[in-house]
């Protein structure tokens, strides 16, 4: 799915866009465990989330997210912008709750991430 049919879907606004808006999103993964996010995510993934600090960027710069979108209108400080500007990943908002988020983008074909198994 394109990240600007995801803008439109979930009412994003923008907080930091370092490009173009028309790459693909493979899958995405709503989470607030950053040791989750490490532990199952992959690259073209997008994340959702309630926690607003600089950890999420960090965690999302180690793993190749690109997209971070902060849900229930949750707006991060300013800290964490500038550093999502630095590390060249995108930032947005949206007013609706992560479970909503997460249910449209899977009725419009998103994908979930896959658990892989730990031996």
């Amino acid at each position: 799915m394109k990240l600007s049919g995801i803008i439109s879907l979930l009412q994003l606004e923008p907080l930091v866009e370092p490009g173009g808006v028309e790459f693909e999103v493979t899958t995405a993964c709503g989470c607030d465990l950053m040791s989750d996010v490490l532990a199952f995510t992959q690259e073209k993934t997008l994340l959702l989330t309630g926690l607003t600090n600089p950890q999420v960027v960090r965690t999302a710069e180690m793993t190749g997210i690109k997209v971070i979108i902060f849900v229930r209108g949750k707006r991060p400080q300013q800290e964490t912008i500038e550093l999502a500007r630095e590390k060249g990943i995108y930032l947005y908002l949206s007013p609706k709750p992560m479970f909503e988020c997460c249910g449209l983008l899977y009725e419009k074909g998103l994908n979930s991430e896959e658990i892989r198994k730990i031996i």
